[in-house]
């Protein structure tokens, strides 16, 4: 008998998982760029990025500057140098999936401005004076304690300065001042207390029964007057609230015990020196 042998082929298989490496992209980002001319003022500014982001770049010597890495967004780019000022001042730049270019700024110097200054002598007259300035530019302001003021911000030009306040003159009584290119100090004015003046107003009794009169006062002849007594008064009243280079216009009325007031007097003027 024959034997049949029956041969087997045994084989072994593997199976396993394939896996690969996976990784993810970072976010696109953009530029927001631009120049800043003339060079003068562009060279060396510093340029500001604020909104969806803040950052600070310096413009190179041909005045270009760039931010990069920056997400979409709106931003706000603003220069600065100092000495400069740029036009416009600030502009807005939105990132859209896009660089931003052509952010573009105009410098110009910076106009050199000067200031005057002085002080009214004694404190007693200077303190608390009205110092006006008027010519090339206006403006008013008022002395510290010590007498001492000053005007800054102005521009070369030629200047009046004068200063005023009540019961005082000043000598000289103003002064012409003229700024090239540097501050003018020591506009100073000497303070004079006014002579005390008065006018001294009397007049005929009203043939009526009276229960006083009134004084009334203006520097406009005919027109204006303004009462001066605070009750009424008799046959006599001293004005002693006058300033000296001024005329004075009085009228007298008559005032009945029911506070009827009669019509103005005739007029007299008196002029103070």
């Amino acid at each position: 008998m024959t034997g049949l042998i029956a041969s087997m082929a045994l084989s072994w298989g593997c199976s396993g998982i394939a896996s690969g490496n996976s990784s993810t992209q970072p976010p696109q980002t953009y530029d927001i760029s631009g120049t800043i001319s003339p060079t003068a003022g562009g060279n060396a500014a510093t340029v500001a990025l604020s909104g969806a982001a803040s950052a600070t770049a310096t413009a190179n010597s041909s005045g270009s500057y760039t931010f990069t890495g920056l997400a979409n967004g709106t931003y706000a780019v603003t220069p600065s140098h100092t000495g400069y000022t740029f036009s416009p001042t600030s502009q807005a730049a939105t990132v859209s999936g896009a660089n931003v270019t052509g952010i573009n700024f105009t410098d110009a110097p910076q106009r050199a401005t000067y200031a005057i200054s002085g002080t009214i002598s004694p404190a007693a007259g200077g303190s608390g004076a009205t110092v006006t300035l008027s010519g090339a530019a206006g403006a008013t302001t008022v002395t510290n304690a010590s007498g001492g003021y000053s005007f800054s911000g102005l521009a070369n030009g030629t200047y009046t300065v004068t200063p005023r306040d009540t019961g005082y003159t000043y000598s000289p009584a103003s002064m012409n001042v003229t700024i090239n290119a540097a501050n003018v100090p020591g506009v100073n004015f000497a303070a004079t207390v006014q002579q005390a003046h008065s006018v001294a107003l009397s007049w005929i009794a009203s043939t009526s029964t009276v229960a006083g009169y009134n004084v009334y006062r203006s520097t406009v002849s005919g027109t204006q007057y303004a009462k001066v007594n605070s009750s009424l008064v008799g046959l006599a009243y001293t004005d002693t609230t006058v300033l000296g280079g001024t005329i004075y216009y009085y009228v007298t009325t008559a005032v009945d015990a029911s506070g009827n007031e009669s019509a103005n007097s005739n007029e007299v003027s008196a002029n103070i020196p």
